[in-house]
Order: structure tokens, then sequence, then C-alpha cells
């Protein structure tokens, strides 16, 4: 996989950084943040205009069938300016599942408004009791005529508060079969409580009680639900990577920007060897990240699945505990201005910090990554 930017995609990655530079401001996203509703519908739009939304959807639907380098490049400028919207969950996973694993019908329905940005679709297959054991789910789906029941609850559910559906697991009734189903938020006997996140971002609650759906509403076999599922959060992996990569690479600048402007004892902070020392840290830990995020974007071409699995897993605990280490050191190199609500430093913090705890903690991926090699 050829990682150097070709012409199209540094004019992508310069119209998306202007983008966020210019229209997408610090004080724009708190607003939309403390607004309750998770995402800017303008900017939304914008993000599909630009081409961010339809970039790895296939030309057939509407999108530009680009590959995972492309991605790559997108998810580091989202990441530089900790983009609220639902671009990874929508745009990334649930595309990537659909493209994979959706029957003709659904790719036809659901991929062209995703890449104009008309619907959004997120996955929700978190449990109160499953941690990130995805097989352990509880929902059940029970067949009865040319559909399926569907009761149980999922948490967690990344921008569940603005999706128009979700890919959610049940677990076939009287069988092993743990199925992913698409199903419309107005579904009923649905019911999506949303609430705000550690980091601004929004995630949803899902109640399902008697919700039926016809046969149409699987995604691909019953029996490939966990292999459509894991695609998705694969991707998503991946996208994660780079945004964290981001988040630390503009981190990094504002924390210089303040040591070069900051004075004690007469001279600015960043004279001070200790605090070079401490900011050169931040540059290889930096560095690290996008390196691994590399490693994450060329994992999805593998057709080994162990040796993927090594790769993401690998590459998330890595920029998990850099991001830690970046966002540590940011807030304590800015003193007590670092600990208040004032700065953007705090808010690059809690990102980084909730990286490790998305898709999956550094503990699973550690545990992951053994299972791949033992296989």
């Amino acid at each position: 996989m050829d990682f150097n930017y070709s012409e199209e995609q540094q004019m992508l990655a310069d119209s998306l950084r202007r983008f966020i530079d210019t229209e997408y401001t610090f004080d724009k996203r708190r607003k939309t943040a403390r607004g309750g509703g998770g995402m800017d519908r303008a900017a939304w739009a914008q993000l599909a205009d630009m081409g961010v939304l339809g970039l790895t959807v296939p030309a057939e639907y509407g999108g530009f069938g680009e590959s995972a380098a492309s991605q790559l490049v997108v998810q580091r400028e989202l990441g530089r300016g900790l983009v609220l919207e639902p671009v990874t969950p929508s745009a990334v996973m649930a595309a990537a599942v659909l493209n994979a694993h959706g029957s003709n019908a659904q790719k036809a329905h659901w991929l062209p408004a995703i890449a104009t940005g008309q619907r959004v679709v997120t996955l929700a297959y978190l449990e109160p009791t499953t941690r990130y054991r995805l097989e352990t789910a509880r929902a059940s789906a029970e067949r009865k005529g040319d559909g399926y029941i569907i009761n149980g609850n999922k948490s967690l559910a990344w921008h569940g508060e603005a999706a128009d559906a979700f890919l959610l697991t049940a677990r076939i009734a009287g069988t092993n079969e743990l199925a992913l189903f698409l199903v419309p938020r107005d579904a009923a006997g649905l019911t999506v409580r949303g609430y705000p996140t550690m980091d601004g971002l929004r995630a949803a609650d899902l109640v399902l009680q008697n919700v039926a759906v016809d046969t149409t509403a699987v995604v691909g076999d019953a029996a490939d639900g966990l292999t459509a599922l894991l695609h998705g959060i694969d991707h998503g992996i991946a996208a994660l990577c780079a945004e964290a990569a981001g988040a630390m690479e503009k981190l990094i600048e504002i924390t210089a920007e303040y040591l070069r402007t900051r004075q004690q004892f007469g001279k600015p902070l960043a004279a001070f060897q200790a605090l070079q020392h401490r900011m050169a840290d931040m540059l290889v830990q930096k560095e690290l990240a996008l390196s691994m995020a590399y490693v994450a974007a060329q994992a999805l071409d593998e057709s080994d699945p162990a040796q993927r699995r090594r790769m993401l897993s690998a590459a998330k605990v890595t920029v998990a505990k850099a991001g830690r280490l970046v966002g540590q050191q940011a807030v304590q190199l800015h003193g007590g201005m670092g600990m208040t609500d004032e700065l953007e430093v705090g808010d690059y913090f809690k990102r980084l910090t909730m990286v490790d705890v998305l898709l999956g903690d550094s503990d699973y991926h550690l545990q992951r990554y053994g299972e791949a090699m033992a296989a």
C-alpha cells in the first residue's frame, strides 16, 4: 500500500483542513457539542459535498470507491479538528458492512443515502452484559411468518441518537446463530435514549420490544452476522487510529505554541530544556501512532484473518497508549490552565482518552492479539 499522498489525496486533505480552520471553528464545535444534538447538519452536508461521506462507497452507489489509504487521509484531518459528526460510525463502519455483506436491495437503498449525507446508519451491538465480547449478545430474534420479532437491549450505540437506522445484532431463537439486522429508527417497538459522552460526542441506548422486521432486514446470511459486524469494526479501528494520530498532531502544535508564548523568568517556556525533552517525547509518540495508523489501514487489505486481527489490535493498543501520553503531557505542560474548560487542550485530552475504550480497550485487544498469535 502506497502511503505517499497522491495529488487527489493532497487536494482533499487541503480542502478539509481549510474547512476545519475557517468554518468548523472550535467555538462552533463546542456549541454543537453542548447543544444536545450531537451533530451540525450544515457541517454534515458540507462533508458530503466534499466527498468525505461517500469516499469508500462504490461508484455505482454514488460514492468514489477510494481505498483505505484515502480514508486515512480524511480521518487524520477530521481528528485534527475533533470533528463531532458521525463520519466513522456511518460513512466508514456501516458503509463497509453494507458494501461487503448487504443485499443488492440494501446497497441500492442505503449506500447512496449514506454517501450524500441524507441518512445516518450506525452499529448497535454492545449490551450491558457483553462488554466487548460480541458473541455473547443476548438480544433475541424469533422467527415469525416471513420475518422476525426482535427483543433486547443495546447500549452505547455510537451516535445512535442521530441515526436513521441501526445495524444491530440478535441471536436467532433456538440456534447459536448471531444475525445482523438493519432496523429503521422509526420501527414500532424501538426506543432510543441519547446522552452525551465524556469527549463531547453522543451515544444512545436502545430498547427493542417486539420489533417486527421482515427477512429483507437481515444483512447477509443469518449465520454470518458476527463476521459482518467484525468487518465494520475492523474498518472503524483503522479510522479511529488515523483520527487519533491527527488529534495528537494538532494537540502538539497547540502545546508548542503555548510554550513559545508563555513567559517564565523572563524567557519563553520553550527555552527550558526539560520541557523540550517532554515535547520530544510527545512527538515520538505521535509519529509512532501515525505509523501504526498506516499499519491498521494496510490490515484492511490483508486476506489472512489472523494476521489482520494482529495488525489491527497492535495498532489500537499502541495508538491508545500514545494518545494517553500525549494528552496527559499536553495538560501538564499547560500548567493550571490545562485543567480548565477555557482551553482547547482539555477537549483533545478527553477525546484521546476515549480512543482506548472505543471499539475494544487495550486489555481486550492485547488478549485478541495473543489469541491471533496462537491461531
